[in-house]
């Protein structure tokens, strides 16, 4: 019709006559392209189309229709393209095993480096375990030499000669009597000098006993220090007799100092035997 025209969904009337009464315009394509399209939205925003429902509904038949034509038409034109789309796929399985022997040949050399890797690693955990048992066993040299050090310095700061050894393992011989002076002030500096070279020898007769016990008492080297360690202690207790036989009952302070010697060496009971030898 020539004289048929469109208006905008909102216009309500036309100064037209009655031959030419509007016609919507047709549905626009682009508005089912969206890619958030919704039926039921696109319906409410056509509620101000004047064309009834039955138009409605066959308007948007034909766009169905046309919308499957232009995908047959689709179909048609590169149904070339989809025959040849098998033949151009042959030969895929040859690419296929390529790939699959090139991953088999990648998986034995990564096996093979982890076995290497593997072996790396025990070599490594055997150095690591070789050192630690060196580094014990310098550790336990060490132990043995300090011990085997202070009980020789204890040997010679208590005048003891190692050839005189008996079997019951007590101390040899020796005059240890500190003589006795008519002045009372030198004999209690002599129990004084005493005393504290008694304290450094039971410090050092302390540390021996401490290293023999980190060692081990099942240890060779420690059960043949066992005889000289005692007659350290012997010759330690029986110079701890003579001081505090000595000593002034007067100097509470030396007699102390004597009597916690005794305890450091665990012979409480043998200090309260030399105090009633004494006398007081």
């Amino acid at each position: 019709m020539s004289n048929r025209f469109f208006f905008d969904d909102d216009d309500d009337e036309s100064d037209s006559g009655v031959d030419d009464l509007p016609y919507p315009k047709p549905l626009s394509r682009e508005a089912f392209l969206t890619p958030d399209f919704d039926p039921a939205t696109y319906l409410s925003t056509l509620r101000n189309r004047h064309q009834t429902l039955e138009d409605l509904r066959a308007e948007l038949r034909t766009r169905s229709q046309d919308i499957n034509k232009e995908l047959l038409d689709l179909v048609n034109d590169n149904y070339q393209e989809f025959l040849s789309l098998g033949s151009s796929l042959r030969g895929g399985d040859e690419m296929i095993e390529e790939v699959r022997l090139g991953l088999l040949g990648f998986k034995r050399v990564t096996q093979g480096l982890k076995s290497k890797v593997d072996e790396r690693r025990k070599e490594v955990e055997d150095l690591v375990a070789q050192r630690k048992e060196i580094r014990r066993q310098m550790q336990l040299g060490r132990a043995l030499l300090d011990v085997d050090y202070r009980l020789g310095e204890l040997e010679r700061s208590l005048m003891i000669t190692t050839g005189e050894v008996s079997h019951d393992g007590k101390a040899p011989e020796i005059d240890r009597d500190y003589g006795e002076s008519d002045e009372e002030s030198d004999d209690s500096q002599e129990v004084h000098s005493t005393t504290s070279r008694l304290d450094r020898q039971i410090r050092h007769y302390l540390l021996a006993r401490r290293g023999m016990e980190r060692v081990g008492s099942d240890h060779p080297s420690i059960a043949q220090q066992q005889a000289r360690i005692t007659r350290v202690k012997n010759t330690i207790l029986l110079d701890l007799g003579n001081a505090l036989k000595q000593s002034s009952t007067r100097n509470d302070e030396q007699t102390t100092r004597l009597l916690a010697a005794y305890g450091d060496l665990g012979e409480s009971q043998q200090a309260l035997k030399v105090l009633r030898e004494r006398g007081p």
